[in-house]
């Protein structure tokens, strides 16, 4: 598959303004420390609120303005200018707007949640705050993975049951075959904010359901949907869900370990009053951000391993390869997907394989 220059271009462009971001939410971190603004910001708040956890509060919210009001121009321009550039996008500039809001609420609720509890570990048990927060929000994940789609998809999506029975019970067993229980197969009404298309098996337990974009319904038929389903078993079947919960709680450990250790060696020359001074927070958010960049790699190149065992399980479990090579050359077409990206690229931001070696995997993958 040869990608068209359309792609490059808006690939290319999708990567200049991503790294142009961290590199932005970076500086404007290091500035917050460097210029003793957090320590500003923290004193304005211990002056309008008494109690450390309304007063976290306040901190927060302006904290949370500063980097907003600086990244909502790149946020504009890579989430609505260039998808709509590019013809991937439905939404109008009011819903895009919507959206944002919903997501400052709804991520700012679970982050002020998150925070306070771990600058209360801090002032109560500051010699073990580490071991204590990073238990907590690993149980926390586990949590928010089995009512997300309950509770969050609904805030931006609509869904509704799939009113296909055919296609339904096709699915359902092929899920029954996969040795997992799902409570219904979903459309999603993806068409109303984008002409990309997808599929998804998600939640845990009880919420555990298949959710089918209305965009891929229409474009697909029912051996392309499936085979793009038994791709999303394929990772059930592997235990990779599980492997990447063991994995999220590791780094979320050696994360809050390395905060501890920073913190302890950094805060008197920061000018910090100890560990639960919520001023730090620039430096506790560097730190991850730090973390996650010298994790990126090993853990796309552990992504395209699951990646390819997904894919040989649903060439297993389908009966004509050519609907999983055909359902990927159109998820390409649609997403205007990078089918050949440089190697360097791939090794370092793709959690999937190259669309072109998935295909060419297909091709040779034995009857």
């Amino acid at each position: 598959m040869e990608d068209s220059a359309r792609a490059k271009q808006y690939h290319r462009t999708r990567r200049i303004l991503g790294v142009a971001a961290f590199v932005l939410d970076a500086l404007v971190l290091a500035v917050l420390l460097a210029s003793a603004w957090s320590i500003w910001m923290r004193d304005v708040a211990e002056r309008l609120a008494v109690h450390p956890p309304l007063a976290l509060l306040v901190y927060l919210l302006l904290f949370g303005v500063v980097i907003k009001t600086v990244g909502l121009p790149l946020d504009y321009v890579r989430g609505f200018r260039l998808e709509h550039r590019y013809g991937l996008s439905n939404l109008k500039l009011g819903g895009w707007i919507k959206d944002q809001l919903k997501g400052v609420l709804v991520g700012g609720a679970l982050a002020a949640l998150g925070l306070e509890c771990l600058y209360a570990t801090m002032r109560l048990w500051p010699a073990q705050w580490w071991i204590i927060s990073a238990t907590v929000f690993v149980g926390f994940f586990v949590l928010l993975a089995n009512l997300a789609p309950v509770l969050i998809f609904p805030l931006f999506f609509k869904f509704k049951p799939l009113e296909n029975p055919t296609l339904t019970e096709r699915l359902l067993e092929l899920s029954r075959r996969a040795g997992t229980h799902v409570h219904g197969v979903f459309e999603w009404k993806l068409s109303e904010k984008s002409k990309k298309a997808n599929a998804a098996l998600v939640g845990l337990g009880n919420t555990r359901r298949i959710i089918l974009a209305d965009t891929l319904l229409e474009r697909f038929n029912d051996d392309e949907v499936e085979a793009v389903l038994a791709h999303e078993l394929g990772h059930h079947v592997h235990r990779h869900m599980t492997l990447g919960l063991v994995l999220q709680a590791g780094a979320t450990y050696l994360g809050f370990f390395l905060v501890d250790a920073v913190l302890n060696r950094f805060s008197n020359a920061f000018g910090f009053r100890g560990l639960a001074d919520f001023a730090n927070l620039p430096l506790l958010v560097l730190v991850g951000t730090a973390l996650s960049l010298v994790l990126l790699a090993p853990v796309n190149a552990l992504s395209r391993s699951m990646e390819r065992q997904a894919d040989a399980y649903a060439l297993r479990s389908i009966h004509d390869r050519s609907a999983f090579i055909s359902s990927m050359e159109k998820l390409a077409e649609l997403n205007l997907a990078e089918t050949q990206p440089p190697a360097w690229i791939e090794f370092i931001f793709h959690s999937h394989p190259s669309l072109e070696k998935r295909i060419a995997s297909a091709r040779e993958f034995p009857e």
